[in-house]
């Protein structure tokens, strides 16, 4: 995600209370997702490997509260304007069966830890905060092994996880979109574009990895 981490995101970028708002919720959001997971999963193995990024997402989620915590406000009170918007995104890609809310963690998680990674460096010194924050490690390693098992042994999971990536994206997409300034984002595409340029790369090195078309 590097080509993202060079573009001036100043102009576009939102106030650091929406910033950090945002990106603590929707890692709280993964801690969620992961846990209900964990609960709805049978094998020891997969609850553990689930268990592993669950606890990833929390400890983000905390870091990232402290940072509130410091630089702006009250975190409860910086998350909830984003809470019905970010949890009507997560309802809307939370899957029908357990990979396929793998898949939906492993791909709207990695996309928008992108897009604010790019966002970071409008921040100055909190920005740098959220930057080593978000750049630790996910723990979805586990996570992405169960998927390309599943991918490889079976053809009918191939096309229904390939279908599925493809309607993730969409809503990802505009999730990242909804955190820049509307007005600036309107009349500064050229600007944006590389951005995202750079995130669909990204997406399409992660269904790669797993054996699927982007």
């Amino acid at each position: 995600m590097g080509d993202a981490q060079r573009v001036d995101f100043a102009e576009l970028a939102p106030e650091a209370s929406t910033f950090l708002g945002q990106a603590a919720y929707l890692q709280l959001g993964y801690f969620e997702t992961l846990g209900r997971l964990v609960r709805a999963t049978p094998g020891l193995a997969e609850k553990e490997a689930i268990s592993l990024a669950a606890g990833r997402a929390l400890r983000k989620h905390r870091q990232l509260v402290d940072v509130i915590s410091d630089r702006v406000g009250e975190p409860t009170e910086v998350m909830e304007p984003f809470r019905e918007q970010l949890d009507a995104f997560r309802g809307k890609t939370i899957g029908a069966r357990p990979r396929e809310t793998m898949l939906s963690v492993h791909i709207t998680a990695g996309m928008l830890d992108d897009f604010y990674l790019a966002l970071a460096s409008s921040y100055g010194e909190t920005g740098r905060r959220v930057e080593k924050i978000l750049g630790e490690a996910s723990d979805r390693e586990q996570i992405e092994e169960l998927l390309r098992e599943t991918i490889a042994g079976d053809d009918e999971w191939r096309d229904l996880l390939s279908m599925w990536a493809r309607r993730l994206v969409g809503d990802t997409l505009l999730i990242a979109r909804s955190a820049l300034v509307p007005e600036r984002l309107a009349s500064d595409q050229e600007r944006v574009e590389p951005v995202f340029t750079a995130l669909m790369a990204a997406h399409a090195r992660r269904m790669d990895a797993l054996g699927l078309n982007a």
